[in-house]
């Protein structure tokens, strides 16, 4: 696994280094909370990237260890993707983001998922961490 470069001994800006994309975040959303899992479902989400940038995040978040490609039992010609234990662990700050977010601009979120947050964001956090568990098998 390619380990990112570090530019400084700093963890955020090492994390930033991986996950400061905008497209790679929202393919981790994707992959969480729409539980989507392969090429054509992520180019269907609202925001459009585009097929050279998908392929692109796709490939970075493989080879730093935040997700794994398997060939789809349906086709072979088709790739799924899913959680590793790291990408599991971004469920957190991906919650952040959507509390901060709608808390700060007016933004449409699904509103079972606000609820289940207002409710108990560490319960729902662990829910995502154990069916994103569940989908890969970790």
């Amino acid at each position: 696994m390619k380990e990112p470069k570090q530019r400084s001994t700093c963890p955020v800006s090492t994390s930033l280094d991986v996950l400061g994309d905008k497209w790679t975040l929202l393919i981790l959303r994707d992959m969480v909370f729409a539980d989507k899992s392969t090429y054509g479902q992520f180019l269907q989400s609202a925001e459009k990237i585009a097929t050279n940038v998908l392929a692109d995040r796709l490939a970075v978040l493989e080879s730093h260890g935040i997700l794994t490609k398997a060939v789809a039992s349906d086709k072979k010609s088709k790739f799924t993707y899913s959680l590793t234990e790291r990408g599991v662990d971004t469920i957190p700050i991906i919650v952040e983001l959507i509390l901060w977010g709608t808390k700060h601009w007016p933004t449409v979120l699904n509103p079972a998922l606000l609820a289940e947050l207002q409710a108990g964001k560490d319960a729902t956090v662990e829910k995502y961490k154990r069916l994103a568990r569940q989908k890969a098998s970790i």
